[in-house]
């Protein structure tokens, strides 16, 4: 029998079925392995998180990573749409069937779930953190180096109930060059450091736009701060990341895995480092 946790010994006894530091798993969870969980996260809504997920889960499964994508942001999914995930998933005895991108990176959000990925979810907080937990538990992830869970913006409802959980190994911070943005994702950072995971760095996105005539590069949104405020709050700076039209142009489509980008694959290299670094695995 596992050490009793506080209130089963308070109550005078202590099960695997009753204790909460031993959780029954589900049976989608026992036919998964999910090597690392990540949440990305921003405070303000509109830096290009969803996009910054959908890149970096691409990069990854580039580098050979077995990777899927939660989409945790249940009143406004983008996950699906932007890897021309459509239809209903499946669903059988053992769990919730995750669909695979072209690419075969398995994702899961509640427009999945619905008739037409246009209808409204018109739902309080506590269904919209039921589901995002059951995204976890009842859906058959199978064998993944990486589950990325795109969260929505803020510090409300799902990132609670997500920190407080789900075993997240670590977070990445998305933010942009307003200076709005940077005061809105300290408070994020603030949040994440009163839960237990790292945060494995910080990514400036829509930093600039390059012309495609003359490569002449274009700070649309004023001067970036990501490096400034990274090392402000102490946390690794992952990269920044140009506004591109062809990314919303492929997302549109559903291409997302056929957009290429040395940058992207920078990031999720220096991302892949800092993962192992706070496991404590050497470095190749």
């Amino acid at each position: 029998m596992s050490e009793a946790c506080n209130s089963c010994s308070a109550a005078g006894s202590c099960s695997q079925d009753s204790c909460p530091s031993e959780p029954k798993l589900t049976d989608a969870q026992k036919a998964s392995h999910i090597d690392k969980v990540i949440a990305v996260m921003s405070g303000k809504g509109g830096v290009g998180k969803s996009s910054v997920t959908g890149m970096i889960a691409v990069s990854l499964m580039r580098q050979g990573y077995k990777v899927g994508v939660l989409d945790a942001d249940i009143t406004g999914p983008s996950i699906p749409k932007i890897f021309g995930v459509s239809g209903k998933a499946g669903v059988s005895k053992t769990g919730i069937l995750a669909p695979e991108s072209r690419g075969g990176i398995k994702v899961m959000s509640l427009n999945l779930m619905i008739e037409t990925e246009d209808d409204p979810v018109i739902l309080r907080g506590p269904l919209i953190t039921q589901i995002v937990t059951q995204f976890y538990t009842e859906v058959i992830w199978g064998d993944l180096d990486y589950l990325l869970i795109d969260l929505p913006p803020g510090t409300g409802d799902v990132p609670i109930t997500v920190f407080q959980t789900l075993p997240i190994d670590g977070v990445v911070m998305v933010t942009s060059p307003q200076s709005l943005a940077n005061m809105v994702v300290r408070k994020a950072i603030k949040m994440v450091r009163n839960y237990k995971p790292p945060i494995y760095g910080l990514v400036e996105n829509m930093a600039y736009v390059q012309c495609s005539d003359c490569s002449h590069r274009i700070e649309v949104f004023g001067k970036p701060q990501g490096q400034e405020e990274a090392e402000r709050m102490s946390i690794p700076f992952l990269g920044e990341l140009p506004l591109d039209p062809e990314l919303a142009t492929l997302s549109d489509a559903g291409h997302i895995e056929d957009y290429q980008s040395p940058v992207f694959d920078q990031i999720a290299k220096r991302l892949a480092e800092e993962v192992r670094k706070h496991s404590g695995e050497k470095l190749a």
